[in-house]
Parts: C-alpha cells; sequence; structure tokens
C-alpha cells in the first residue's frame, strides 16, 4: 500500500485528476467514434462504400479517421482504377514509379475530370480561350492534348 504523507493529504487537489480533460467526455468521444471502436475490417467496409468527394471529406473529420483512410491503400484503389479508364499511361507510370493508390489517385484524379471533358466533346464548340472554365482547367502534357486533338479532329 502507498504512503500519503499528510501534507498532499490536506492539499485541495488531493484525490482528484490533474487531467484537463474530463474522463467522460473521453469516453463520449470515443463512444461515438467508430474507427476507434469497430475493427479495422468493418471501418473500411464503411469507408469503402463512399465516393472519392466523401472519403476526402471524411479524412478531414478527425485524427483518426484521417488516419485510417490515409493508411488504407485498397480504399483509395477502385476509385484509381476508374480514373485509369481515361489516363491509364499516367496512372500505370506512376504505379511502375512506385506511387501509392492514393498518391497516384491525388496526381490523377482532376487530369482525367479534364480529359474526359475534352474527349467527350464538351469543348469542342467553345469559341475562344476565354470560354473554357479556368477552375476546371489543370496541365496536361504533349501526349494528352494529342489525343485530344485526335478526338477533335474525328468530329
Amino acid at each position: 500500500m502507498q504512503k500519503i504523507s499528510k501534507r498532499n493529504s490536506n492539499s485541495p487537489t488531493a484525490g482528484k485528476d490533474l487531467n484537463p480533460v474530463c474522463p467522460d467526455k473521453k469516453k463520449k468521444e470515443n463512444k461515438d467514434n467508430f474507427v476507434e471502436i469497430l475493427p479495422p475490417e468493418v471501418t473500411f467496409k464503411i469507408f469503402s462504400q463512399l465516393d472519392i468527394q466523401s472519403l476526402c471529406r471524411a479524412a478531414t473529420i478527425c485524427k483518426s479517421w484521417n488516419q485510417a483512410i490515409k493508411n488504407c491503400d485498397y480504399l483509395w484503389k477502385h476509385h484509381c482504377l476508374t480514373v485509369r479508364a481515361i489516363c491509364q499511361k499516367e496512372i500505370d507510370g506512376d504505379r511502375g514509379n512506385g506511387y501509392s493508390w492514393r498518391v497516384t489517385l491525388l496526381r490523377n484524379y482532376w487530369k482525367s475530370k479534364v480529359k474526359h471533358e475534352w474527349l467527350s466533346g464538351r469543348y469542342s464548340n467553345i469559341c475562344s480561350h476565354i470560354s473554357l472554365p479556368e477552375k476546371n482547367m489543370c496541365p496536361m502534357d504533349a501526349e494528352t492534348w494529342g489525343e485530344i486533338l485526335e478526338a477533335e479532329l474525328e468530329r
């Protein structure tokens, strides 16, 4: 048994938890956070139902969600393979260079969106560069522009 000195037992903080976080509040926070409660397989199944934007938003909720999403590269694979339908060369190149599925997707997502819109003819009747939506544009290499030009010439 541990002895408590008389001086310490009369202290106003004696026997009290000096941790500024209320233990009940901490328990409630953990209880509400399914990532910390559920097995990783179940957490993965829940996150795997999200689209790309929702997955990115979920990663901003709290640190534990961010770590669960960021560290589960398989969550990003499905979305990355979807982008691969448009940017096969870029995805294969990044994967060949050792990038994770998540990083590969982040590197190529917007390019695939812009490339898809160009290839589907969305910008075929644009009269001037001023008519192009600036926020949806991103830098592309010469090969990509070559693909787009070929598609335009075939229209």
